[in-house]
């Protein structure tokens, strides 16, 4: 069994090894470990995005779409993430626009695995 191609593998593979630049831009480090060498964290999301604390997290996410602002009906959400279970946290129409004005907002996600998580989340 073979063992999986790193990011720079896998770009000098696909330029046959003689482009430089495609081959910097994939990144890697000093290490052809990925697994070893994580891709850095995201930056901040940009503005017109909505961010989330996640109170007692062990790899839950949630994403909310602008867009979902603008719902005319309640929204669920699955925050499962990274976690080994899910949760899922209710956001209503009335929720949805006091995000959209710039409200922070504390919801509690459902009960799973014994525990819930109370989310903070603020949109801009």
């Amino acid at each position: 069994m073979t063992s999986p191609l790193t990011r720079k593998e896998f770009c000098s593979r696909l330029a046959g090894g003689s482009v430089l630049l495609l081959i910097q831009a994939c990144g890697g480090g000093g290490s052809s470990d990925d697994a070893v060498n994580p891709l850095p964290a995201p930056g901040p999301k940009p503005a017109g995005s909505c961010t989330d604390t996640i109170a007692a997290n062990h790899g839950h996410v949630l994403t909310i779409a602008t867009a979902d602002l603008d719902s005319l009906t309640d929204l669920v959400y699955n925050i499962q993430g990274g976690a080994a279970h899910n949760h899922t946290v209710t956001l209503t129409v009335a929720n949805l626009r006091a995000l959209k004005a710039g409200t922070v907002l504390t919801a509690t996600s459902s009960t799973a695995v014994n525990h819930d998580h109370s989310v903070s989340i603020t949109c801009t």
